[in-house]
């Protein structure tokens, strides 16, 4: 064999072996075992740390909406088990009830004063405390405690404020040689009950205020120095900014409001007979949800009167959110698919 010869076999790749490529294969498919096995066990971890919140959204939420749907289709009264299905007779009686369409009139109307004054009432407290004056954590405390008191406590406390023999609103009328007023029977109760919700403003006070910490301090400067007042840079900076935190307020305090229920239960002569000696003022939709449910003992037609509220809650927030589409203004740009 020539020395050419020798130099092109010394050159031919050796072929790799039957063993190594089977001990490739077997470390591959052990790390992908290893990766399988991991896998299924943050799963389970996941399924376990929820199934807390899963049985209690089943047992607490899905399974009591889905009996109140079933109730409203009945003329179930709650006690004797005896549940007749009626179908939509339930629905068909509140929609020609004036008693349903004059609370559901008045709730509108108690809500179109209560949230903007809340949410205003809170934004201004929140300018004011915002400013770097001496003592402001004191007053931020002192503003907030009444939104944390128990609305238990608050209802007693305006119950014996406007109290009309004893009441310390009564007492200040009288220093004006004013007669007393009987705050708590129509047409008073209407507007102690404004106050009850309003006394709660410090909530929105929280909110409206970490919302004004939040914002670029240089645009309010810019707009200073290019001679801007204060009412311009609030009207043209300030709120625009502040319009997130705005909207989430609207649509809480919609709902809320809607809802409204405890004060006017807690204002009323207690027992169950309470429910139906609330002033006329005051007879709220949920009052009247409440009247059927504790008082008449008609959860069928009680039961339909909160599917009722349900979808109205439902139909005014997509209207909030259509309209709110083009005022509210964010820090970020939303994505966008490509």
């Amino acid at each position: 064999m020539s020395t050419g010869q020798l130099a092109g076999a010394s050159v031919k790749p050796a072929k790799p072996s039957g063993t190594t490529r089977v001990t490739a294969g077997r470390g591959s498919g052990r790390r992908a075992g290893r990766r399988g096995a991991m896998a299924r066990q943050r799963s389970r971890v996941f399924y376990l740390c929820v199934a807390p919140w899963a049985l209690g959204f089943v047992a607490l939420t899905l399974y009591p909406l889905g009996y109140a749907l079933w109730l409203s289709l009945t003329d179930s009264d709650g006690i004797s088990g005896n549940a007749s299905f009626i179908g939509l007779d339930n629905y068909k009686e509140l929609l020609a009830d004036p008693v349903t369409r004059e609370t559901l009139v008045r709730t509108g109307v108690f809500v179109a004063v209560v949230v903007p004054l809340g949410i205003m009432a809170g934004l201004a407290l929140a300018v004011l405390l915002n400013r770097p004056i001496r003592g402001r954590g004191v007053f931020r405390t002192l503003l907030y405690l009444p939104a944390v008191f128990p609305p238990v406590g608050a209802a007693m406390a305006f119950k014996m404020i406007f109290d009309r023999d004893a009441g310390a609103a009564n007492g200040l009328l009288a220093f004006a040689d004013i007669n007393p007023v009987t705050w708590l029977t129509d047409p008073y109760a209407r507007y102690v009950l404004m106050m009850l919700t309003l006394w709660g403003c410090g909530n929105a006070m929280i909110i409206s205020l970490a919302g004004l910490q939040d914002m670029p301090k240089e645009l309010h400067e810019a707009a200073r120095i290019d001679g801007a007042n204060a009412w311009q840079v609030f009207r043209s900076i300030t709120v625009p900014l502040l319009s997130p935190v705005i909207f989430f307020q609207v649509i809480t305090g919609v709902i809320g409001a809607l809802q409204s229920a405890l004060p006017l239960l807690l204002a009323a002569n207690p027992g169950t007979a309470g429910v139906t000696t609330v002033p006329q003022g005051d007879y709220l939709y949920m009052i009247n949800v409440f009247a059927q449910y504790l008082a008449y003992g008609r959860f069928g037609y009680a039961s339909a009167l909160l599917w009722v509220l349900f979808a109205v809650i439902l139909v005014i927030t997509a209207v909030i959110f259509k309209l709110s589409s083009g005022a509210v203004f964010y820090n970020f740009e939303p994505e966008t698919k490509k």
